[in-house]
């Protein structure tokens, strides 16, 4: 299992868990953006920069996950993509991606962009919160205790 990261949006709190968790697991975990980002020099930690523009690290990603990996990120195409090539998808604020709700998350997506679309306000979410780290962390920590 290696652990990849839609690190572009990533909170700084959570790439914090994610460098902790991989330093204790010594489970490979890739960060994939389009600007540098600073890691801590922890062996397992790896960083992988992509061109500007639309996707590309989302591209990098799907191109790069293999069936049993774990995908970090909020993207929800992207979770649908890698949930396609048989890998977890756990967004930054704990919610775990599956095959049985995807398409759903899929669906309500495109419906919020539509309304957003035609000048609608729908609001935004709510700010990132402390139980949304600690559902992060207790998901991971699930899911990591099941691959090692």
């Amino acid at each position: 299992m290696k652990i990849w990261v839609d690190a572009d949006a990533c909170p700084v709190v959570i790439k914090e868990i994610l460098f902790k968790a991989s330093k204790r697991t010594k489970i490979v975990t890739t960060l994939v953006a389009n600007q540098f980002i600073q890691t801590p020099p922890i062996s397992s930690i790896r960083f992988i920069q992509v061109g500007r523009g639309f996707d590309v690290a989302d591209n990098e990603i799907v191109q790069r996950v293999q069936a049993g990996d774990l995908v970090i990120t909020s993207d929800i195409p992207l979770a649908a993509e890698v949930i396609e090539k048989g890998a977890i998808g756990l967004s930054f604020r704990g919610e775990l991606y599956t095959k049985n709700d995807i398409k759903a998350r899929l669906t309500m997506r495109d419906f919020m962009d539509t309304l957003r679309s035609s000048g609608i306000d729908t609001g935004g979410q709510a700010p990132f919160s402390q139980q949304d780290r600690q559902t992060f962390a207790n998901h991971l920590d699930k899911i990591l205790a099941k691959k090692t």
